[in-house]
């Protein structure tokens, strides 16, 4: 059996396209609600992903002065690409996998965006997926296109085995039509996918590709042992927790919510305990917040008083759920925890997690969007109506996406952030210290010493430029709020879409 690849074209637009027949967009969107809902369900009314996401577009697109036409084609994915292959499993049938790529736009290149593994990944998902990445790659200044890819798979139907055979036969493909490679489309790990799947990519990227030097750089979100870097693992959760940190020291934040400036002592309620939920609490913690709900598809835990972050992340590795967690109470319809009082809501689940039927109900001050797409535009409505603070996803959770292009950098320069100024810091923190002490009569001790002459390792490069890439974003965002008299996500998406416009513009394209 061969596989099957095609092409699609969305629009006219800056590059060249390969032409096709037309894929059909799938019915089903990536949500937690059922294939074929009831008619009293409140999420079945509200739009799709790619719906909500142009929603918002719209919304902030209104408030410049480019001409429609241009509107359109900001908005539109450039090309996408559905391949079909056959996958044989372990009853010795024939499963044939359904895969997915979206190129959003080509402004700069190469795209940037995850790859996920789902039994729910339809194209209408991921072209949504790959439009969001465009923006929020724009509002934290990080020089990529949007790209998403997907995969209609569980995997945990799978064996490690048939992982890496659908994987690579996907990243073949990818090569096949080149929709990956360091200048072109550069993925990266998404829900169901991780560290192992980068790995398997890149090594087939490399097999075809053996004299591009630069071939490490094809996909990120790799081990350290296959060209990663340190500090990706935890990026987004960190990024969340630099964002909160910053909005919850603004003064119109404080006013409007009523909270007290900083993070320590706030309640939280968070949705999801994957990679971003589990760091993004595990920072909070640190913090000085106390995380008093989690919520996870099969179940989740309260605890007035703060749940033990590391406590219950092994409870949940060991038994797979938060059942029987000596510090909280076993919750069986998590859903409802969202509803919590709180003051700080991170959903860091799926998309339309907050929709018509629940957001009235939400009592958190502060939404942190830790997931892409997790709130709908009624919803969205609806909390700005109540007074909430709502941290918009393209902004909150670009964490990820930041740490990515550094690894990229560090693919392309083929050395290691600090290989080659750790010692030469360290020599001359060395020298000032020992003038200083030469001066005052005074000796330090050998662990004040080694702290203040410590030289920054990759990680500490790592997050200090996520630091700052999150705090100038947060302050670029806070400013537009204020001046247009808007809401911070609106202000996200005016922000980037006058970036890209400029890009173009100075390129031409927009008027090719």
């Amino acid at each position: 059996m061969l596989s099957r690849s095609f092409t699609t074209i969305q629009r006219a637009s800056i590059a060249p396209r390969i032409f096709s027949r037309a894929v059909s967009t799938s019915t089903s969107a990536h949500t937690s609600s059922p294939t074929n809902p009831e008619p009293h369900d409140p999420v079945a009314s509200e739009p799709r992903f790619l719906e909500c996401f142009k929603h918002f577009f719209d919304k902030a697109a209104g408030l410049t002065n480019l001409k429609p036409g241009i509107i359109e084609s900001m908005k539109e994915c450039n090309v996408v690409l559905r391949v079909e292959f056959p996958v044989k499993n372990d009853q010795g049938d024939i499963d044939m996998i359904t895969g997915y790529r979206a190129q959003h736009s080509h402004h700069k290149v190469p795209c940037k965006g995850g790859i996920r593994y789902s039994p729910e990944v339809d194209l209408q998902e991921v072209m949504a997926l790959a439009s969001l990445m465009t923006y929020k790659c724009a509002v934290v200044d990080v020089p990529f296109g949007g790209a998403k890819g997907g995969v209609r798979i569980d995997p945990k139907k799978y064996s490690l085995a048939q992982r890496e055979k659908i994987t690579r036969q996907y990243a073949l493909l990818l090569c096949q039509k080149n929709f990956i490679g360091p200048g072109l489309d550069v993925p990266a790990p998404d829900m169901g996918t991780g560290e192992q799947e980068m790995s398997w990519i890149r090594d087939t990227y490399q097999a075809f590709n053996t004299n591009d030097v630069d071939s490490m750089a094809c996909v990120t979100g790799k081990p350290i042992s296959s060209g990663g870097i340190r500090g990706r693992t935890e990026a987004t959760g960190l990024g969340v927790y630099f964002g909160l940190r910053e909005f919850l020291s603004y003064e119109e934040v404080l006013k409007r919510t009523g909270l007290t400036p900083g993070l320590k002592g706030k309640r939280v309620v968070i949705q999801g305990f994957g990679n971003v939920g589990y760091w993004a609490g595990r920072f909070l913690e640190q913090a000085g917040a106390k995380v008093i709900a989690i919520a996870e598809y099969n179940g989740g835990i309260i605890n007035q008083e703060g749940l033990n972050i590391e406590s219950l992340n092994r409870h949940r590795l060991q038994h797979g759920t938060f059942k029987d967690f000596p510090g909280g109470t076993f919750v069986k319809e998590s859903i409802e925890l969202l509803e919590s009082d709180c003051d700080i809501l991170i959903p860091a689940a799926l998309e339309k997690q907050i929709h018509v039927g629940n957001a009235a109900r939400i009592k958190a001050k502060v939404i942190g969007e830790a997931a892409n797409g997790p709130t709908t535009p009624r919803a969205d409505e609806i909390l700005l109506q109540k007074g909430a603070v709502i941290i918009p996803d393209l902004l909150l959770n670009a964490g990820g996406v930041t740490v990515s292009y550094f690894e990229w950098l560090k693919n392309l320069s083929h050395v290691r952030f600090g290989r080659l100024n750790k010692k030469w810091e360290e020599q001359s923190k060395k020298m000032l210290l020992d003038f200083v002490e030469s001066q005052v009569g005074k000796k330090l001790g050998d662990s004040e010493r080694s702290l203040i002459i410590h030289g920054a390792d990759e990680i500490d490069l790592v997050r200090s430029g996520l630091d700052d890439t999150m705090t100038n974003a947060c302050q670029e965002t806070r400013k537009t709020a204020m001046d247009r008299n808007t809401d911070y996500r609106t202000a996200a998406f005016y922000n980037a879409i006058m970036k890209i416009k400029t890009v173009f513009e100075s390129s031409g394209n927009m008027f090719s």
